[in-house]
């Protein structure tokens, strides 16, 4: 029968630092050629947008999608989850801290296999429900951070988030900036991130603005960047307006961006020296989804967590 788990489920199921070792697992799957994705697809709806985004894991023997509204504002989630050999549903997942666990991970991943060998500090710009997984995540793959800064607008929000986090309240997204990871968490439609900003070495991980018409960048992290990867160039063409508009000034190539997964299997090298300054842009694909969704079904028949429809 297949499972339904709830987000409460789900937050009792896995925490950030689990979510790293499962997308690396999957970044692993995709270098070899196991994984299939269809980028993400939005149409309007009244009151707002309509997306799907799927894919199939043969090593994991699964496939599904995760589909969800954006409707005044407010965000529904949802993955459906197939088992590949007998061809049934699996499992139906409310998807919202799902997809908070995935996005945090994959940028964790990132951190470990991108940021300097002795990073010690990470800059989070953007204060939301994303930032706080992205910052979980990176402490937990660079066990060298000591330090963390955050900045957003919201004073209030600042706060909060700082005490919830145990992170430092910067005084401008300079200080956020000149960390040796930087993510930029944000749902700003302007750069918020300045290239001049950063240090020798810094790994930037631009994870908040996936429309076209979006920049979280400006044009300097990107002239400063000796290595650009994202998780998938099809989806980064449809969605990436931080590497979109600049490869449209030829400031980039396309065939200058790279895709995560050949860093993690050894493919691609990366960083080649402690000053390179580096960037991951993330989207967030369908792959990550199944891979979360799969450990989290997982884990819930280990534990009688969910219920059975």
């Amino acid at each position: 029968m297949p499972l339904y788990l709830t987000e409460g489920d789900v937050a009792q199921l896995a925490e950030p630092a689990d979510a790293v070792p499962v997308i690396e697992a999957c970044f692993r799957r995709m270098a070899a050629g196991a994984v299939e994705v269809m980028p993400r697809r939005r149409f309007p709806v009244d009151g707002g947008a309509f997306a799907v985004m799927a894919a199939a894991d043969r090593d994991l023997g699964v496939a599904g999608l995760k589909s969800y509204t954006v409707v005044d504002g407010e965000a529904a989630f949802v993955v459906c989850l197939f088992e590949l050999e007998v061809g049934a549903l699996q499992a139906v997942i409310e998807a919202d801290r799902l997809g908070w666990l995935r996005t945090g991970a994959a940028s964790g991943v990132a951190a470990a296999h991108l940021a300097r060998r002795d990073a010690a500090s990470v800059g989070v710009i953007g204060c939301g429900w994303q930032a706080a997984s992205q910052l979980a995540a990176i402490r937990a793959a660079v066990p060298t951070i000591e330090r963390s800064v955050a900045w957003c607008r919201s004073p209030d929000r600042l706060a909060s988030f700082c005490d919830a986090h145990g992170a430092v309240a910067a005084d401008g997204p300079q200080q956020a900036a000149a960390c040796d990871v930087v993510v930029t968490a944000t749902t700003s439609k302007d750069p918020v991130l300045r290239g001049d900003w950063l240090r020798d070495g810094t790994l930037v991980c631009a994870i908040g603005a996936n429309d076209p018409r979006a920049r979280e960048l400006d044009a300097q992290v990107i002239a400063r960047a000796s290595f650009v990867c994202c998780d998938s160039i099809e989806d980064a063409r449809i969605e990436s307006g931080d590497l979109i508009d600049p490869i449209a000034a030829g400031q980039l190539d396309w065939l200058e961006v790279h895709e995560l997964h050949e860093v993690v299997a050894g493919d691609l090298a990366g960083r080649e020296s402690d000053a390179d300054v580096v960037l991951f842009k993330s989207n967030g694909i369908a792959a990550w989804d199944l891979a979360m969704a799969h450990e989290l079904v997982r884990r819930a028949r280990e534990r009688g967590v969910g219920r059975e429809l």
